[in-house]
């Protein structure tokens, strides 16, 4: 991709040709992620209610999430050999089956553990949504979209997360816990019909080659051929290392802190986690712009990003009153909203680091790195809050080793990456003198 590439460029010949039709398209399967992506953080507004409905501790808290997390990262890399097999309509179809059967189940469940098993059904059907909106994007816009295009469902997927945190927690305490959740899983059905009854996995004229036989041994060489692209590796650790600090905090820990550590009231605490989500909406439509014009500027933006947050992090949990004040918890929840955006970045390494008939595997194993982070870091905060007696600063001190962590195996990968992705950039050019016109 050209650094002087405009997003109102006409499409080189053979591209998808995007346009409003692929609009339309790509808005439904979009959709289907936006209503996913309410589900999965429903319970960051209701955490607090969780463990009064339950009669849980923290350590118990921190598994309803822990748990829809493993199953979704231990699903990314069987949902991308799905997509690229059976398209993203059959799968995005299951996905809105899954997701809404868990959501109804939270909402009626009369013990722990029919909740637990509620938000792992819940997780397995988001698990099936994000790779299928990236592929379905792939499939009807050009290549050099591709950094906007998942920016894009990155914001509509932090629109849900505001529903969540306004709508949904205002409903959670009008009208109680079974009619919110209930209610919400509406969403889920709407969602389906629209997937059955006008989604289509390509535009007319471009539909993908078709696969061999599937099996053991293909599934094996499609992993293991993505895995040996130092760019779906390098993509993984970008996304492993931005996402899980903002997911984190909306998904769980971030209102119990700021209540309990922090002495805001719930409806202070809940206006910081919307700051945090339009934050990611606004920085989301910035990195992706620039992004697509600068694809050198992928790295800076990706370590930036961290080093920042770790920064304010440091400096939140450092400071030396009762609370850190009102403006340092302002810039913090602003700066965790780029969080979102810059794991966005890690996909446009895997993207052009593997052809198209393995970007659903690929995407599926960069889109793991994050949420194994966010899973990991769920469950020591838990840990550690139960062990010093709620001492959020040692709690959320986990933040830094898992960063230091991922910046170190970026900084292992990045050159071996972009040698490699010159040497397919050149291999294209040689290639596109050579066809005859």
């Amino acid at each position: 991709m050209s650094s002087t590439t405009l997003p109102n460029d006409p499409p080189p010949e053979g591209a998808p040709p995007g346009g409003r039709r692929a609009l339309a398209v790509w808005g439904i399967g979009v959709s289907v992620y936006f209503v996913a992506v309410i589900f999965r953080t429903s319970l960051g507004v209701a955490g607090l209610d969780a463990a009064d409905r339950f009669h849980v501790n923290a350590s118990a808290l921190s598994t309803f999430s822990i748990l829809q997390l493993l199953v979704y990262a231990g699903m990314q890399i069987p949902v991308g050999l799905l997509v690229d097999r059976l398209g993203t309509k059959k799968v995005l179809a299951l996905g809105a089956v899954l997701f809404t059967a868990g959501q109804l189940g939270f909402a009626f469940s009369p013990s722990y553990g029919m909740a637990l098993a509620s938000r792992a059904l819940l997780g397995c059907g988001d698990a099936l949504t994000f790779i299928s909106v990236l592929r379905l994007g792939s499939r009807w816009f050009p290549a050099r979209r591709g950094p906007l295009v998942a920016q894009f469902a990155g914001l509509v997927g932090m629109a849900g997360n505001l529903v969540s945190t306004l709508v949904l927690a205002r409903l959670l305490h009008g009208i109680g816990w079974t009619p919110a959740f209930a209610g919400s899983a509406v969403a889920g059905a709407v969602v389906f019909v629209l997937v059955l009854l006008f989604l289509k996995d390509h535009p007319e004229g471009h539909e993908p080659e078709p696969l061999p036989h599937q099996g053991a041994a293909y599934v094996r060489r499609q992993i293991a051929a993505a895995w040996r692209e130092p760019g779906t590796r390098l993509g993984l650790w970008v996304h492993f290392t931005t996402q899980f600090p903002a997911m984190v905090f909306l998904l769980l820990w971030g209102l119990p802190f700021l209540v309990e550590a922090q002495g805001l009231s719930r409806a202070t605490a809940g206006e910081l986690l919307t700051l945090v989500v339009l934050s990611n909406m606004v920085v989301g439509l910035v990195y992706g712009q620039i992004v697509a014009r600068h694809h050198g500027a992928r790295l800076p933006l990706a370590l930036g990003t961290v080093g920042t947050t770790a920064a304010l992090w440091a400096a939140t949990l450092a400071y030396p009153g009762p609370h850190a004040p009102m403006w340092l918890l302002i810039v913090l929840c602003s700066v965790l909203g780029a969080c979102g955006p810059a794991s966005m970045i890690g996909f446009d390494f895997a993207r052009p680091a593997n052809p198209p008939e393995r970007q659903g595997t690929a995407s599926g194993i960069t889109n793991m790195g994050g949420f194994v982070a966010s899973m990991t870091t769920l469950f020591a905060v838990g840990v550690l809050l139960d062990a010093t007696g709620d001492d959020y600063t040692v709690a959320f001190s986990v933040v830094f080793v898992l960063q230091t962590l991922g910046v170190t195996q970026i900084l292992r990968l990045r050159k071996q990456a972009a040698r490699r992705e010159r040497e397919r950039l050149v291999a294209s050019r040689v290639e596109t003198v050579h066809v005859p016109a």
